[in-house]
């Protein structure tokens, strides 16, 4: 059998489903001249009644990473050690796809690969002071998997709204019937502790009688307890950058500080 016709093969896996690799020697050729024969090669496999083509790509190798998006190959995520210990990055195509070359097609391709990031909501919650005067205090929830206090809250679905999400999640944790008013701040969190980075999305949840903690029905899972406290007790409870958050979420509501900070900063 010639070099050409074993530059890109389909290894089949499963019913219907097949592993597609490509030679060096194909990939050499470049880009162009790489995914139209790839693109050639899953067309007869479709043709012919396949369901799906996936490729393991070394998440090292720009170029195999390129080839695999211009054949229209879709990327779904990481497979760890998967090669001799090492992750792929796994690619695939539906015969149900809808082909790149029209509108929706190509935009769900570029949604595969393209970055997203993580959006978290969260709510501040103020006390009336009890005097004339006296320091903010502000809803702080103990929780389960950490030992840091922080504002309740939680990450946003897909699809759902940062306010819509901020406001189902103390409804969830807390059964309290709060809605998100305005955008407080835009506080982004760089990668720390085995997270991802994230944005975190600040939103105004009005001010209350104390005793509204009194009507709180924690969801156990999560929620260890919760109350209100001062600012020098939250720089007590909470994580550094939580507290550095708050401190610039209250600047804000009383009329300084910026609507971005990075880390609390």
């Amino acid at each position: 059998m010639s070099a050409e016709l074993t530059e890109a093969e389909l290894t089949e896996i499963g019913p219907g489903v097949v592993r597609l690799t490509w030679s060096q020697v194909l990939q050499d050729k470049g880009t162009a001249a790489a995914s139209e024969r790839i693109r050639s090669t899953m067309r007869a496999a479709f043709a012919g009644g396949l369901v799906r083509i996936e490729t393991l790509v070394d998440p090292d190798d720009q170029n195999a990473q390129r080839i695999a998006t211009f054949s229209g190959l879709m990327r779904e995520g990481i497979a760890r050690g998967v090669a001799e210990g090492s992750d792929r990055i796994v690619y695939s195509r539906l015969a149900t796809d809808v082909p790149v070359d029209e509108a929706a097609g190509f935009r769900s391709l570029l949604n595969s690969f393209l970055p997203r990031k993580r959006a978290i909501g969260q709510m501040l919650i103020r006390a009336e002071p009890d005097e004339p005067g006296g320091d903010d205090r502000v809803l702080l929830c103990q929780l389960t998997y950490k030992r840091d206090f922080d504002l309740p809250g939680g990450v946003v679905e897909v699809g759902e709204s940062p306010r819509e999400a901020t406001g189902r999640e103390v409804t969830e944790e807390l059964a309290l019937d709060i809605s998100a008013g305005d955008l407080i701040l835009t506080d982004w969190l760089p990668p720390w502790g085995g997270w991802d980075d994230a944005v975190c999305l600040v939103f105004d949840g009005g001010v209350h009688q104390a005793d509204i903690v009194e009507r709180i029905v924690k969801q156990e899972r999560e929620i260890r307890g919760a109350a209100f406290h001062t600012l020098e007790e939250a720089r007590e409870l909470c994580a550094d950058f939580t507290a550095r958050r708050i401190e610039a979420a209250l600047e804000r509501l009383a009329g300084g500080g910026s609507p971005y900070t990075e880390s609390g900063r």
